[in-house]
């Protein structure tokens, strides 16, 4: 290197020589007025509109859709509920209809008329009292006539009067009796339907020279409006009718016509009020009053009623007159619920009872079939021929005719047979096992699940 060349500048020098040769920028100022301002700003906002016209109308564009959406699934979910509805009324819509119940009553009457007058002041005991010391401190005050021996029944004064007298004199029963079927006291009918239980209990010890017989009975529940009509008798709702009684309403005095008559059917051996057909006529009618849904609360009385009218008769009596209440009351009574109501509700607490629910669900199940057989083999065999599978059967029949087999075979000895338990085994498993639990027909799942309980305890036994 030359000292020509060490004397010139280096390439660093030589480029910041260059940079400061270079002319300096000169700056602009720019001025903004306020019409470009203002300007700008409503561009801006123009656009940030326009942005939430299209941001809502999006909005707006889903929301429609999804309420389309929501109208399509409350239209599909509204036709779903329609159609499993449907299905459930197929199912069990006719099990709430069957209903037991009929009328048992219609308009009463007026009570028939006496005869003869009671005189009641003549009568032995009430002379016999009022010449006795006590009656010097009592002074009793007969000029109420009447009223003077109500106030005695109602009181218990007249049952120890005629007891201690030992005899019932025919004023004194003709009027209590009256008091009992007719009065319109409840208090009064009540005191004399005490009256007559504890006369009728007592035995030979008090003498009676009047007894009500099996017409004087009746007579009391024809005046009550007591009939019977199955064509007629749909339900046992209570109707106002235009003369303002109660169609179907129960009597009054019903409770303590109950009473007397089981009273009269447990004195058979001291006292002969009915003979055997017109017990067995009573006691049919004490059935009818277990189907009126009017009668409910007073389902205990008519159950000792109904074992008193049993116990009536004597052994060698018995089989007879059962058979011959059975087959009465099979065929007075509509073949639905009610023929099942009126087995179940015989109570079978003795060896009669149960015989008499036995024989009444036999001959129940005869009426049912057109009395095609007559035997209890031929019976079973008859329950084994019916067809689960056809679409035809009626299984509401099936239903009844099962319960009914049920209580006639229930503690029976024909199932010790090994023929009839055969026969009762192959009906149980056709309920059971024929029926599928995807059948929409009414009463399937009853007779299905019946059938089972049934072939289940069967077997354990």
């Amino acid at each position: 290197m030359t000292m020509e060349d060490m004397d010139e500048p280096l390439d660093f020098e030589a480029e910041d020589l260059q940079l400061r040769s270079l002319p300096p920028v000169k700056k602009r100022k720019q001025l903004i007025n306020l019409d470009d301002l203002l300007n700008d700003h409503m561009k801006e906002k123009e656009t940030l509109k326009n942005k939430r016209l299209k941001k809502a109308k999006r909005e707006m564009k889903r929301c429609t859709s999804d309420d389309e959406e929501e109208d399509n699934r409350v239209v599909l979910l509204t036709e779903c509920v329609d159609r499993c509805q449907k299905e459930i009324g197929q199912i069990s819509g006719d099990d709430e209809i069957h209903k037991w119940g009929l009328h048992m009553f219609r308009n009463q009457k007026s009570p028939p008329p006496t005869t003869e007058s009671y005189e009641l002041e003549s009568c032995g005991f009430f002379q016999s009292f009022m010449s006795n010391k006590l009656n010097l401190i009592v002074e009793l005050d007969i000029t109420k006539g009447d009223a003077f021996f109500e106030q005695l029944l109602i009181n218990g004064w007249l049952i120890k009067l005629v007891l201690n007298y030992g005899h019932v004199e025919r004023p004194i029963a003709l009027w209590t009796f009256g008091k009992v079927m007719y009065s319109s006291d409840q208090v009064l009918s009540t005191s004399a339907c005490d009256f007559w239980c504890e006369i009728l209990a007592s035995g030979e010890k008090v003498k009676i020279d009047w007894l009500p017989c099996f017409s004087d009975i009746k007579t009391a529940l024809e005046v009550y409006g007591f009939k019977l009509d199955s064509q007629d008798n749909t339900s046992s709702e209570v109707v106002t009718t235009d003369e303002g009684s109660y169609y179907g309403q129960p009597p009054q005095n019903i409770r303590t016509w109950i009473k007397y008559v089981a009273s009269c059917f447990r004195v058979r051996g001291k006292y002969q009020f009915f003979s055997n057909s017109e017990a067995e006529e009573l006691l049919v009618d004490v059935g009818y009053l277990f189907l009126d849904r009017h009668f409910m609360g007073l389902s205990v009385i008519l159950s000792e009623c109904l074992l008193s009218a049993v116990s009536f008769f004597t052994d060698g009596e018995w089989n007879i007159s059962c058979e011959k209440i059975a087959h009465s009351l099979a065929y007075s009574i509509p073949k639905d619920m009610n023929c099942l109501k009126i087995v179940e509700i015989i109570p079978a607490v003795n060896v009669r009872s149960k015989h008499l629910r036995r024989t009444v669900a036999f001959h129940m199940l005869q009426a049912s079939f057109d009395n095609k057989t007559s035997n209890s083999e031929g019976m079973l065999r008859v329950l084994g021929s019916i067809s689960m599978k056809d679409e035809n059967s009626d299984l509401f029949k099936v239903y009844i005719r099962l319960s009914l087999a049920e209580n006639w075979l229930l503690c029976n000895p024909l199932l010790e047979m090994p023929a009839m338990s055969k026969l009762w085994n192959i009906f149980l498993r056709n309920c059971s096992c024929q029926i599928t639990v995807s059948d929409i027909r009414p009463y399937s799942s009853k007779v299905r699940s019946k059938a089972s309980y049934l072939l289940q305890d069967y077997t354990i036994k």
